[in-house]
């Protein structure tokens, strides 16, 4: 991917070229969470196209740009101490860190209270017990999603295997030999919201793209999905903060 930059006003925005193989005719230009913007391009378009449909848009770039940095700025970093929220499955638990001269116990869930022991109270032990444990619970909670959703879906007579991969920029994919991939931060989801993930990775096992067939499957199976990714895309900066 190259780097490229368009200005609107006094206002400097960065911006990466993406050849997509699937393209042919016209640009799509994305801006991400944390406010990076990523244009998918056909690879043979002259460089100079490119730039001029991107300039062209960069009122809607600025703006979109602006509201992404803003959503991220009222993202503190995790400090690890008693008091701090924590979520799971949509819904925020108020985190207790114990502090024992025994073996730490398990993390775990009691009432609205996350409860994390640990010998050190250093932050870094803290943090690590808590990825750890959502590991755990994002393993078992998207194996059994993964495994209801593929029966009743015509298109799959076997669940797909799965793994856990942290992404940066992506709530889950589907390789061309069929395995899903979901991040482990999506756990922390509403639910609704990780069923349209996995409804959408599991669609990529008909359709691997993002064709016009792709998203008429999405409506058939899951048909308030959009409600669910406009949730989900809200909730990206408060879900991924460590």
């Amino acid at each position: 991917m190259t780097k490229h930059k368009i200005t609107y006003g006094d206002q400097v925005i960065p911006y990466t070229i993406k050849p997509d193989p699937k393209r042919h005719t016209k640009i799509a230009i994305h801006v991400e969470p944390n406010g990076t913007v990523v244009v998918d391009a056909p690879p043979e378009f002259d460089l100079a196209v490119i730039h001029t449909a991107v300039q062209k848009r960069a009122r809607w770039v600025v703006a979109h740009v602006g509201e992404a940095l803003t959503r991220f700025a009222h993202v503190r970093p995790r400090e690890y101490v008693s008091g701090e929220q924590i979520m799971y499955l949509g819904r925020r638990y108020v985190l207790k860190v114990i502090t024992t001269c025994q073996k730490p116990r398990a993390v775990r869930l009691k009432g609205s209270r996350l409860e994390v022991e640990t010998k050190s109270g250093d932050a870094d032990d803290i943090k690590g017990r808590i990825r750890a444990w959502y590991r755990v619970k994002a393993r078992d909670y998207f194996a059994k999603k993964i495994a209801e959703t593929s029966d009743r879906l015509p298109w799959i007579t076997e669940a797909p295997p799965f793994r856990l991969m942290d992404m940066t920029k992506q709530w889950g994919s589907c390789s061309r030999e069929g395995q899903v991939i979901l991040n482990p931060h999506l756990i922390k989801a509403p639910r609704n919201c990780i069923e349209y993930v996995i409804m959408h990775e599991l669609a990529h096992l008909k359709h691997h793209d993002h064709s016009a067939e792709f998203w008429r499957l999405i409506d058939i199976h899951q048909p308030k999905w959009r409600k669910a990714k406009s949730e989900l895309d809200a909730l990206v900066e408060i879900l991924t903060a460590e």
